[in-house]
């Protein structure tokens, strides 16, 4: 008899399991296999870390109707895209979500890329009662049981221009390993394949700087001729970029055929290459104005640019699935993914004129209709709306 209840408790044991892997497995692909096919494109290659599984926010409903009360939890404030960003949210972003009666306010804290310090002004932003967070630029996993605590308190998380890992949060992005990938392989294309290479790399340890060196990494190693010399960290900041530039130029003296930098650090390397007394070389652009302008006074010098984080943008993105998100939309997906975009020079004639300067601290960037069309937009929820007109049911 103890036999026979054993073996009954081994099955339903076994049957649990099975019952619990089947719904895991069911959940991945509820979310990346509910895509249309030509948006699940942008996932190829993605970090294999970066989670594609079934959004746990798709039956999420928020605490009350608008107007709603959002929290910014910022990792840092010290470059040219954290300025743009703020700038498209405060100028454009929050007053048309004022206006259509959407948003109350947006409180905003930066942590000096302080893991802790971000830890604890997220947690102080759930306890003061916003309706939701986004986030900015974090380690993929340090913030995982802050988000936690705040998705049971009711308060979904959105992490943009980089991902966490946690299962509650919203991911929105390009897909920077492609990025990468691409930005490398037409510089490789550019020196024809030979040459020495230096990468100028974003902040180790986070998510979108270690995804962009992996595709770049990997473009560059396709090419036989082509040698990496060396990696310095531009901590996603021109005068940090121009410095550690300065003193790898100052300390390798062996030729310089290109450089491979992310955003934004280009306007420091390329004063840092002026200054240097070396012949020119190509750099890859993705958006920042002034080595862009040296490129519109300079045809030849590159043959494309790529946005893989135009600054204000992704914020973009991240605001339009949030509301969506609020408003009852059901996010898909854990990641929301758009590929990069490829500009050309007279992309670049039309955004500077002639006259434009060197050191200009702006960016350019595509329309954001272009960057996140509303076709891809509304595919990554269940029940899409144009979340500027959504009328609350309350």
């Amino acid at each position: 008899m103890g036999g026979l209840m054993m073996r009954v408790a081994l099955k339903c044991i076994a049957a649990g399991t099975a019952m619990m892997l089947l719904s895991a497995g069911m959940a991945a692909a509820a979310g990346l296999d509910e895509l249309l096919p030509e948006h699940q494109k942008a996932y190829e290659g993605l970090d294999k870390n970066q989670p594609t599984g079934a959004s746990l926010l798709r039956d999420f409903k928020p605490r009350h109707g608008p107007p709603w009360t959002i929290g910014y939890a910022s990792s840092y404030a010290g470059n040219t895209w954290r300025a743009a960003s703020m700038d498209r949210l405060m100028k454009v972003l929050l007053p048309q979500a004022q206006q259509a009666g959407l948003i109350k306010d947006v409180i905003v804290k930066q942590s000096d890329l302080k893991d802790a310090v971000q830890i604890q002004q997220m947690r102080q932003l759930v306890d003061q009662g916003v309706d939701a967070i986004f986030l900015c630029c974090s380690n993929v996993t340090a913030l995982n049981q802050t988000i936690k605590y705040a998705y049971d308190k009711g308060v979904p998380v959105f992490s943009y221009s980089g991902y966490v890992t946690a299962p509650e949060a919203i991911s929105v992005s390009a897909n920077y390993v492609d990025g990468g990938y691409q930005i490398a392989k037409a510089i490789a294309e550019k020196i024809k394949g030979k040459g020495n290479v230096l990468l100028v790399s974003g902040i180790a340890g986070l998510a979108s700087s270690d995804s962009f060196d992996s595709g770049a990494k990997k473009a560059l190693a396709e090419y036989p001729g082509i040698k990496l010399i060396g990696t310095v960290q531009g901590q996603w900041t021109d005068q940090v970029a121009q410095v550690e530039v300065q003193k790898f130029l100052a300390t390798h003296p062996e030729q310089l055929d290109a450089i491979v930098l992310q955003s934004p650090s280009e306007n420091g390397v390329l004063q840092a290459l002026l200054q240097s007394g070396r012949p020119m070389v190509p750099i890859s652009i993705a958006g920042e104005a002034g080595a862009t302008c040296y490129w519109r006074q300079h045809p030849d010098w590159v043959d494309a640019g790529f946005y893989v984080w135009p600054p204000g943008d992704e914020l973009y993105i991240v605001w339009n699935m949030m509301l969506r998100t609020l408003q009852g939309q059901g996010p898909k997906i854990q990641s929301v993914i758009r590929p990069v975009l490829k500009f050309t020079y007279d992309d670049v004639k039309a955004a500077l004129p002639e006259d434009c300067k060197i050191d200009d601290p702006n960016w350019i960037e595509p329309p954001a209709e272009a960057w996140f069309p509303k076709a891809l937009a509304d595919d990554m929820v269940l029940r899409p709306a144009d979340p500027m007109t959504w009328k609350s049911a309350n």
